[in-house]
């Protein structure tokens, strides 16, 4: 568990998985030799062999006044063809509770865009059924989202819309919005296409501080010294590619935070630009 503090915005990290290695089918240009190179991933986010570390991890918005939760991860008792995805029993809730974020304290889910590791536990297994998992909330589901994934499926990976947005769609807990919508005065939502269509960065203001969570836009921190490596699974390569040559223009040399949702801890950093033109993050 790791947090963060932007004004008077709290973020918290609460982690299900982190793994080193086994990340080529998610990013096959980060070989081993391609990586080590690289030198100030070591040791947070590769090992000096080159192998990539990778979190998966829900983070949570606490503004005083709203609790969000960008991302929910694997989730529990589902079918998944990743073998070390498939049927997982983890802690994640009682986490999410001993940070102090029982699972109906909160008022709204966040899905950056709908992959299998960031919907999972959107439901949970109730007596044989798919239920929301966070009864009092309201999720938000990006329209354009929405309208790729139900023509789309995830045959690679399981029933992913099956188990873990569908249930939702059908609850009526879902909100469809637009890919700039404004959640509160705090927090906002920008496009960031490419990987999904319908995927979005999460913008947290306050007090003149300023963080992003950069959902699947930038997969590891490998990407930022090489904006050009994709992930295997973008929908749109070329498009995810000059989404992530703009964040790291915009951002780089900036105080912003920048906290990745699969960035192995410390998770965030902040960008910066060597006299090359390449980019790295400070953590």
């Amino acid at each position: 568990m790791s947090d963060w503090q932007i004004g008077n915005v709290k973020i918290t990290r609460v982690v299900e998985v982190e793994a080193t290695g086994g990340t080529r089918f998610i990013l096959p240009q980060a070989t081993p030799d391609a990586v080590q190179p690289i030198d100030w991933l070591v040791p947070h986010f590769a090992t000096a062999e080159g192998k990539l570390i990778m979190s998966i991890h829900a983070l949570i918005i606490d503004t005083g006044s709203r609790r969000i939760i960008v991302d929910t991860c694997l989730g529990n008792d589902k079918k998944r063809e990743i073998p070390a995805w498939n049927m997982l029993q983890t802690t994640f809730l009682a986490d999410l509770e001993a940070a102090g974020y029982p699972r109906e304290s909160f008022d709204t889910v966040l899905c950056t865009h709908l992959h299998v590791d960031h919907v999972g536990w959107n439901t949970m297994l109730v007596d044989g059924e798919w239920m929301p998992t966070f009864p009092n909330a309201r999720y938000l589901i990006g329209a354009t989202e929405w309208d790729y994934w139900r023509a789309t499926a995830q045959d690679e990976f399981g029933d992913v819309i099956g188990d873990s947005v569908t249930p939702i769609i059908d609850a009526g807990l879902a909100d469809l919005v637009a890919m700039d919508h404004q959640i509160c005065d705090e927090v906002s939502l920008f496009p960031s296409p490419g990987h999904t269509p319908g995927h979005v960065c999460v913008q947290i203001r306050s007090a003149g501080e300023e963080a992003i969570i950069t959902g699947d836009s930038m997969h590891h921190p490998c990407q930022i010294a090489h904006p050009e490596w994709s992930s295997a699974v973008d929908a749109d390569a070329a498009a995810a590619q000059s989404t992530r040559h703009a964040f790291l223009e915009k951002y780089g040399n900036t105080d912003t935070l920048i906290i990745g949702t699969h960035f192995a801890t410390p998770t965030a950093g902040r960008l910066k630009k060597k006299n090359t033109g390449e980019y790295w993050l400070k953590v």
